[in-house]
């Protein structure tokens, strides 16, 4: 059962009561990413996040981690390309811990200049160890072709020279503007009751205050592209890029399903014809990347390089031919994805801490439309939804392709291409 409520100061609370469980996922998302980096200063967010474990003025930074250690469980935090989480995973005597301490991280942190130059170092040689996992580098640089003048195209890490530049002053500012409650929303799932979080949330978050700066509408235009690199490494890697839409767009549920179809499993398309029939790769899938803004709709693997053309030319053929209806969906694969989806997530919804991020999401991204139902039948209804309106028009518009050549004379290559048709 989800339940709702709300601090006097505008703090949202999201909470769902998990019987016979012992452990409890806590989350806290906060409405602020990469999209309110300042220009020049690309990366500041993620120093933020960082800076928040440094140290507050009751707690040093080797407190903060001893406290987090004495927890058990998982207690941490990432930013993504949309908004920031903290996190923790513990047994339900540890809530109010985890409570307590998260509020005073996000209250109470001094960011001393000391360990912030020492945490900018941790985070120069993130990057770097990004820039040396070619899934990742290749990843990156097709979000940066997929969307060059939004802040979804931009590396979540930043760029390493705009990083050395940053100050404890920047960290201040940023969190002074952008960490207020009414961009702060609080979930927890697991053995709770929903008016001892609230009270618990309250003690610990009742001296936040303020409230952010409203942001500019930015359009997140799509665009086509090719990016192509040349590194050592024995295979050639490559992610193929379809325009998708966000999070919250109503067709979502039909893309889950077509996703499945088409790299989702061992049974898909793409890995049956491209591995199973063929022997072209070791691994290839697609995914879903959904955001606020906007989304992707992304191919990844890797092959020999000899192969990357052919490999590039059959995944594409793939497309085409669901897009014009030259090899339509039967039922059986229909079956088989509505099968696989609702499996992963019946199985993932047997874990606290793939529920909270549930109740968090729902609140970020719907707003205050979110329908936060007291009702567990709410799932079931998820599930029914996937296969509704299948057969209407689904055009994949652009792609841009990464791939990460093998050898210092090998090339990564990008082409774009519109697609039009429709699944039926």
């Amino acid at each position: 059962m989800y339940r709702r409520g709300m601090l006097d100061n505008g703090i949202r609370i999201v909470t769902e009561k998990l019987p016979c469980s012992r452990s409890v996922s806590l989350g806290i998302v906060v409405d602020a990413g990469p999209q309110d980096d300042p220009v020049m200063l690309n990366g500041l967010a993620h120093l933020s996040e960082h800076a928040l474990f440094q140290g507050t003025s009751g707690r040093s930074a080797f407190e903060i981690a001893r406290l987090m250690d004495v927890a058990g469980g998982q207690m941490g935090a990432f930013t993504a390309r949309d908004y920031t989480c903290f996190y923790a995973n513990v047994l339900d005597e540890y809530l109010t811990y985890a409570t307590d301490l998260f509020g005073d991280m996000l209250l109470n942190s001094d960011f001393p200049e000391e360990n912030i130059e020492r945490e900018k170092q941790a985070i120069l040689r993130e990057i770097g160890q990004s820039g040396d996992t070619p899934t990742v580098r290749v990843q990156n640089q097709l979000k940066q072709l997929m969307w060059p003048t939004h802040a979804l195209g931009h590396v979540v890490q930043g760029d390493a020279q705009d990083v050395q530049r940053m100050t404890n002053r920047d960290v201040q500012s940023f969190v002074r503007r952008h960490y207020t409650p009414d961009r702060i929303i609080i979930a927890a799932a697991g053995n709770v009751e929903h008016e001892a979080v609230v009270e618990q949330v309250r003690d610990a978050f009742w001296r936040m205050s303020g409230t952010a700066s409203s942001r500019r509408p930015t359009r997140c235009r799509f665009e086509s592209g090719v990016a192509i690199e040349q590194l050592p490494v024995s295979q050639a890697y490559f992610a193929i890029g379809l325009e998708a839409p966000a999070y919250c767009a109503a067709d979502r549920y039909r893309l889950f399903l077509l996703n499945s179809v088409l790299g989702g499993g061992m049974s898909s398309r793409l890995f049956r014809k491209l591995r199973e029939e063929r022997g072209l790769v070791y691994g290839i899938s697609s995914e879903l990347h959904a955001y606020r803004d906007a989304g992707a709709w992304i191919i990844e693997g890797s092959t020999a390089p000899e192969h990357l053309t052919a490999v590039l030319a059959l995944t594409i053929m793939e497309l085409q031919q669901l897009a014009t209806f030259d090899a339509p969906i039967d039922e059986e694969e229909l079956w088989t994805a509505k099968m696989q989806v609702r499996g992963q997530h019946l199985l993932s919804a047997e874990h606290t801490h793939t529920h909270e991020p549930t109740g968090n999401s729902r609140v970020v991204f719907w707003s205050a439309d979110c329908r936060v139902r007291d009702s567990r039948g709410d799932r079931t209804d998820f599930h029914r939804r996937f296969a509704a309106d299948l057969r209407q028009t689904i055009s994949p518009c652009c792609w841009a392709v990464g791939s990460i050549g093998c050898r210092p004379r090998s090339r990564r290559v990008v082409f774009a291409r519109n697609v039009g048709g429709v699944v039926r």
